[in-house]
């Protein structure tokens, strides 16, 4: 770890958890400044190992902030986070064994082992990248609906010119549930001992985008109102908490938590039910008393209040997940590598934060530019790819998009220690 400090251009330092300032993209280090430059940041900034550009606010940072919240250093996918279940199935047994019946659909490409077979259901039974459910999906966050009603009222006035979001509550009853596209992903596993693992990335689908860009866009406009100090090219616009539109997006934010929370659990449960059916029609599995064991969640996209250096601060962390003493976290690396359930070590100069994932190296575009589908084949080797993605699209999420994870956790160690290490079997993407 090293600090940036220039006090002719900063406010407060930047910590970053790297071994050397040109790892950092230029126009990475420029959103860090401004973010140590926001006249509500406490303490200093941190950025994680896996830090990269991102809108308004570096993937990989975390920010501290005094009563007020941005939606930007949230993120656009709020409540985007990892979901973990581990069990007592062996990998190499699940290889040798064969579908006991015919897959039907075959999008995730031909074959009947029933490792194959455990891909082409789940591409069944979760909608992937643009898809959603044709049917009302029965949702207990929305069903519940745990907005005063105040928030409520505030997001459906067009009080700034802007669309409702009354709408999205009806839509999400048909996204909770599903995938999404990009680098979201559901992975089978094998850890050290080589037992089998689900881990399942995603979040709080349209929704939680369309909250984001609401009150990003509402709190540009009051910040103009203002006459706010943040200048509008850094794209940091925030919302005080003193203020109904502060009050009103805490609300909407914690509600796309949980959104996202449930989507991954139902996301999960249909994962399930795809190997344990796939087990008990496999011949060479039928009988295998399968146990689905040790569970974990984090989420990586959101602000929380809590105590720090004495005083409350909102932390912001985007692509940053809590690292509470003994708090079980997930890391994972990029398609078809390693990734790591760690253990927080609660350090105070990273907000009791940790990274979120191995980080790009790449842009989207410059993924598909410079990468080939036989180098992301040979990158993969064994592991089982179902996608939906057309053409080039999937070589944005090709390995060597991304940093090594190995590296990233090397850099953090002051901050997690790792418990398991887990290598993919097979990966789902839209």
């Amino acid at each position: 770890m090293f600090v940036l400090y220039d006090r002719e251009r900063q406010r407060l330092p930047i910590r970053v958890w790297l071994e050397r300032p040109d790892e950092i993209e230029p126009e990475c280090l420029e959103q860090a400044i401004h973010l140590a430059n926001l006249p509500f940041a406490v303490e200093s900034i941190a950025l994680m190992p896996d830090v990269h550009t991102g809108f308004g606010m570096p993937i990989g940072g975390i920010l501290a902030a005094d009563d007020v919240l941005v939606p930007s250093a949230v993120g656009m996918d709020i409540g985007c986070g990892m979901e973990f279940v581990g069990s007592n199935l062996p990998v190499e047994a699940l290889r040798r064994a064969h579908a006991g019946s015919d897959g039907g659909d075959r999008r995730g490409g031909g074959g009947h082992s029933a490792i194959q077979e455990i891909v082409h259901r789940i591409m069944r039974a979760v909608p992937l990248g643009f898809e959603h459910h044709k049917q009302k999906q029965p949702c207990r966050v929305l069903d519940e609906l745990p907005l005063s009603p105040e928030a409520l009222r505030f997001a459906s006035v067009d009080r700034h010119g802007l669309a409702s979001l009354a709408p999205e509550l009806e839509e999400a009853y048909r996204q909770v549930g599903t995938l999404g596209g990009g680098n979201h992903f559901i992975e089978l596993q094998e850890d050290e001992q080589g037992r089998l693992a689900i881990m399942v990335h995603s979040g709080s689908r349209n929704l939680g985008y369309k909250i984001c860009n609401y009150f990003d866009r509402v709190a540009q406009a009051l910040n103009q109102q203002w006459k706010s100090p943040v200048p509008k090219e850094w794209k940091l616009a925030y919302l005080p908490l003193s203020e109904e539109a502060g009050q009103a997006y805490r609300e909407w934010m914690e509600l796309a938590l949980r959104f996202a929370r449930e989507n991954r659990e139902r996301i999960v449960a249909a994962v399930k039910t795809c190997v344990e059916e796939v087990v008990a029609s496999s011949p060479e599995l039928q009988g295998f008393p399968l146990v689905w064991t040790e569970e974990a969640s984090a989420h990586h996209n959101y602000a929380a209040l809590e105590e720090h250096g004495g005083r409350r601060v909102w932390v912001h962390r985007k692509g940053a997940i809590l690292a509470d003493p003994g708090r079980v976290g997930i890391i994972p690396g990029s398609m078809g590598t390693a990734s790591y359930l760690v253990e927080g070590l609660g350090s105070p100069l990273s907000f009791r934060s940790a990274s979120h994932g191995a980080g790009r190296r790449m842009s989207r575009n410059q993924a598909k530019e410079r990468l080939t589908r036989d180098a992301l084949d040979r990158a993969l080797g064994d592991v089982v790819l179902g996608t939906t993605a057309k053409g080039k699209d999937i070589l944005e999420e090709a390995p060597q998009a991304y940093k090594d994870i190995d590296y990233v956790i090397s850099q953090e160690e002051d901050l997690v220690r790792p418990v398991k290490k887990l290598r993919t079997v097979a990966v789902v993407k839209g």
